[in-house]
């Protein structure tokens, strides 16, 4: 093949699916971009800060399945992509960062913004080689590539500029990488162990994540056969809510009762492709079987009786032959039941009178979940959107729901929502935004104008890092450094040529969020939202509930007395509904 070192990854890129790569262009990149340039084919998705490129990867390839590829200039342009590689990598999606150096003969004599990136990388990557001469480059990109897809992780390939414009090897051709597929299911006397145990158990729960994606039936069926309420994660909520009467919402930090008392009372836990990090909710004396196709993450957060590794689908068609069909369903109607009480308390929380302003969150939420259409696809900043969008989004199998839900990044919902609307043009797509999100990666709603991207912007403007404030008060620590100073985010957005409107009462939320929906191009609504919303656990600890106390305490006693009274009155609809 004809032509330079970019031209090659530019046609090896294309012959593989990809159609666009995010990255901000810089002098040690001009090599690829101008390949990308003469192409034609495969976009450049210019954003304004390589922080938001990984995002956009990150997005693209959690809702498409494939690989997306982000790329950034030497010395500090790359190191601006480490912090979307992390969330990539941890939420394990196919991301390839191609990662610009300095020229080969300078490395390491401390040349202008010389760094070490096949170093740097190594932590957040399956894969991170440099490449040195053209010969290693259509080879090193073959494994990057297959490393990403495979492993399902990030793959980064160094190559110091002057490469880029080097002379292609002769002989070298653009070869085509795509997954394989594959079925991995645990041996048979795994399977019957396991199945001895489930069956043994009188009182079973199934604790389900984003392993069961591509599964809900199977997941189902399980529940069915073994007449257990089913808890699903935060990334598996997707998957699994949807069409499944043994659903019992969420445990953990942003969870609810229901999802926490069915694993408390558990004699037995099936665990479903997840991971699950807090190890304070898993019960205490139940036996756990554990599916995962990583076998190494089996047994990181609970002792495990029978681990089984295989992909949730195939091993659970496994299992499900070796399993005692239950006739007793009086554990999985009481635990849903009681889900059934605690989402009735939660969308009562959701009511709001029209004059009420600042408004409550959960009202917001809400009402994105009922105006938006029945594909959408959303994203969330960490932090109370995050919260709130657990709680109030409805998922039915064709929606998605993406955030840094492993990595826990600020700022991840505009980015990311810019990489899933550039893959799916015509689907809805909304960035639930908390107000410092926002502002942390501000520029890029110039990206959205600039690149034409219909993505919708619900701030959630509570003028403080209110996920930050709640866990100073679960602490005992009076709220400090938290507070934002927030500008109009509705007319910064129409400075950079968006559609925007400002709500201050909840009487104004649907017509402005119809107005945003329905326009053709990318529109924010800044929403003024209540600041002491509490967000509870499942379950207060006596340490957070003397935390709380402590906070009260302190607050006071600092001639912040108002804070206690705020707190009160914001927090009083839902303290007399629990």
């Amino acid at each position: 093949m004809a032509g330079t070192i970019a031209d090659l990854i530019v046609a090896t890129l294309r012959a593989s699916g990809v159609r666009r790569v995010y990255g901000l262009p810089g002098d040690s990149l001009n090599g690829f971009t101008d390949a990308l340039r003469r192409d034609g084919t495969v976009a450049w998705g210019h954003v304004r800060h390589e922080e938001a490129a990984a995002f956009a990867a990150a997005g693209e390839a959690g809702t498409t399945g494939g690989l997306a590829v982000c790329a950034g200039s030497c010395g500090p342009g790359n190191l601006h992509l480490v912090n979307g590689l992390f969330d990539a990598q941890r939420s394990r999606v196919p991301v390839l960062a191609i990662a610009a150096h300095i020229p080969q003969e300078e490395i390491g004599s401390g040349y202008f913004q010389e760094t070490h990136p096949q170093e740097l990388f190594r932590e957040c990557s399956v894969y991170c080689e440099l490449a040195s001469v053209p010969q290693q480059v259509p080879w090193l990109l073959q494994a990057a590539m297959r490393h990403a897809l495979e492993r399902e992780g990030v793959a980064v390939l160094v190559i110091p500029g002057g490469l880029f414009l080097a002379e292609s090897p002769r002989g070298a051709a653009p070869r085509p990488v795509s997954r394989s597929v594959s079925r991995t299911i645990p041996a048979d006397a795994s399977l019957d162990r396991a199945a001895q145990v489930l069956n043994a158990a009188r009182r079973v729960t199934i604790l389900a994540g984003a392993g069961c994606a591509g599964a809900h039936d199977e997941a189902v069926a399980l529940a069915g056969t073994l007449k257990a309420p089913m808890v699903h994660s935060l990334r598996g909520k997707g998957y699994l809510e949807h069409d499944n009467p043994y659903d019992v919402g969420l445990t953990g930090l942003i969870g609810y009762s229901s999802g926490y008392r069915a694993m408390e009372h558990c004699d037995a836990l099936l665990m479903l492709g997840t991971d699950f990090p807090y190890r304070e909710f898993y019960p205490e004396s139940a036996s756990v079987v554990q599916v995962d196709v990583r076998g190494e993450h089996i047994g990181r957060r609970v002792p495990v009786d029978v681990p089984l590794v295989g992909t949730v689908k195939d091993t659970a068609q496994a299992l499900l032959p070796l399993l005692e069909r239950r006739t007793d369903d009086s554990f999985a109607r009481t635990m849903t039941g009681h889900y059934q009480r605690v989402r009735a308390r939660l969308d009562g929380l959701a009511q709001a009178k029209p004059s009420e302003s600042p408004l409550h969150p959960q009202h917001i939420a809400a009402t994105v979940d009922r105006l938006a259409t029945a594909d959408a696809a959303f994203t969330a900043d960490v932090g109370t959107p995050t919260v709130w969008a657990a709680r109030y989004l409805r998922m039915n199998g064709r929606r998605r729901l993406v955030g840094s839900f492993n990595h826990g990044s600020m700022a991840n919902a505009l980015p990311q929502a810019i990489g899933i609307q550039a893959a799916h043009p015509g689907r809805q797509v909304v960035a639930l935004a908390g107000d410092g999100g926002l502002a942390m990666l501000l520029g890029e709603l110039l990206t959205l104008r600039q690149l034409g991207l219909p993505v919708k912007v619900v701030v959630f403007n509570n003028s403080a890092l209110s996920f930050v404030e709640l866990e100073m008060k679960a602490a005992g620590v009076v709220n400090y450094g938290t507070g934002l100073h927030n500008p109009d985010f509705a007319e910064q957005a129409r400075a950079a040529g968006l559609f925007a409107a400002r709500v201050e009462r909840a009487g104004d939320l649907e017509d402005a969020l119809r107005s945003a929906f329905a326009h053709d191009g990318p529109a924010l609504v800044d929403v003024l939202t209540q600041r002491q919303e509490l967000s509870l656990p499942p379950k207060l600890t006596y340490e957070q509930l003397k935390g709380f106390t402590l906070f009260a305490t302190r607050t006071i006693l600092n001639g912040r007395g108002d804070e206690i009274v705020e707190l009160a009155r914001t927090n009083l609809r839902q303290l007399s509904r629990d």
